[in-house]
């Protein structure tokens, strides 16, 4: 019997792989940063079923048009939900393929052996396995899609041309699995992406994007969407026969005594940020923060309150990427009604000059992130008046 590996946008059906090549996880060989898609092949990493699914079972289904249809309900499945959602029969397609790859790397991380590795990025952050495994999945989605024209991983920070169409294409970056250094330890790990029109990935700013998503990998798995046509930051759940459906629909953050403080390091020689924190503390907000950014900024949605910070020092310099993490988890944000920050402005408003660009950032409820603003620079781009900074 053959594991079926199905992409159901638009009658794509990738190949199929044989099972014998499941469940054992090897750590693949090193990537290095100049690798070309050209070396990416259809390989059992790919697509890899929960279940194993005869191949005459599978059914493709297919759009009768591509009207624009605005009601997307609880219940859906994801192909349903982006044919109701977008027009655009290229982006669904890239959105399916990437799902496929989401659904394949949360078995992964249920099953990984979490012992480091001696690879190392050139970033010169310390890897696992399972990141490296996560980062060709992700390229390999992207290939198969037909719709990405460059990709680029915050584990193989260049360009990397897909083969896609640059016109009626995308531009995919992410960051295959964030927080993977707790991965170990068994917390809620993910993967970030932001999606650009066309061939560019730099010169352009989070708001350019036309689709941001995160995977969450914990108790439960899910597929955390926006789409540029549509309101809304919307959840689809990973079903036990391996299908996402979508279960939440968030339009509106509001206020709420939650916090999760990134960088408390930076308190020692910033103390704006440090007031902030001891406000947080005094007013007895409920501390919610386990190191990985994805379970953090997901809260927010979840739960429709609170606030992620995470602020630089002359001593703790900001490490946060703007294309693969805050652009993309910016636009997740924003879409679902709230707001984000580096101080000055949205992030989405930041130009990314370079793939490496790094800021600080906050997200959160309008009135959070306007304490965030005054606290740390004393005026607020969404409030005219009296400062409610941290000393208020």
């Amino acid at each position: 019997m053959e594991t079926g590996v199905n992409c159901y946008a638009h009658g794509i059906v990738l190949p199929s792989v044989s099972s014998k090549h499941s469940t054992a996880l090897v750590s693949p060989p090193s990537l290095s940063p100049s690798f070309s898609s050209r070396s990416l092949k259809s390989s059992s990493l790919f697509g890899e079923s929960l279940r194993v699914v005869p191949r005459s079972s599978l059914k493709v289904s297919k759009t009768k048009n591509s009207s624009l249809v605005t009601r997307c309900e609880i219940g859906d499945s994801l192909e349903e939900f982006l044919t109701k959602a977008t027009p655009d029969k290229g982006l669904i397609r890239l959105m399916m393929c990437m799902g496929e790859a989401l659904r394949t790397i949360a078995f992964k991380v249920r099953t990984a052996s979490c012992g480091g590795t001696a690879c190392v990025n050139s970033f010169g952050d310390e890897q696992l396995a399972v990141d490296m495994l996560a980062n060709k999945l992700l390229f390999e989605a992207l290939t198969y899609s037909h719709f990405c024209k460059y990709a680029c991983s915050e584990e193989v920070p260049e360009l990397q041309d897909m083969g896609g169409p640059a016109e009626g294409g995308f531009s995919v970056a992410f960051d295959p699995l964030d927080g993977s250094s707790i991965v170990d330890t068994n917390f809620t790990v993910g993967t970030i992406f932001g999606v650009w029109p066309g061939d560019k990935l730099t010169g352009v700013t989070g708001r350019d994007q036309v689709a941001a998503a995160m995977g969450i990998f914990g108790p439960r798995s899910t597929y955390v969407l926006a789409l540029k046509d549509i309101p809304g930051t919307h959840e689809f759940l990973l079903l036990d026969e391996g299908k996402w459906q979508h279960v939440k629909d968030t339009t509106e953050i509001g206020e709420g005594k939650m916090f999760s403080p990134g960088n408390l390091r930076a308190t020692f020689d910033n103390p704006e940020y440090d007031k902030l924190i001891n406000y947080y503390v005094r007013e007895k907000y409920t501390l919610r923060y386990t190191g990985g950014m994805v379970p953090d900024v997901n809260q927010i949605i979840v739960k429709e309150k609170g606030i992620f910070t995470n602020v630089a020092s002359p001593s703790a310099k900001a490490k946060l990427r703007l294309l693969f993490e805050v652009a993309p988890l910016g636009f997740l944000i924003e879409k679902a009604g709230g707001y984000s920050s580096d101080g000055h402005q949205s992030v989405l408003d930041k130009v990314i000059n370079n793939l490496d660009d790094r800021t600080q950032v906050a997200y959160g409820s309008k009135n959070e992130i306007i304490r965030f603003e005054e606290t740390l620079y004393g005026s607020s781009r969404l409030k005219a008046g009296v400062p409610v900074g941290a000393a208020a």
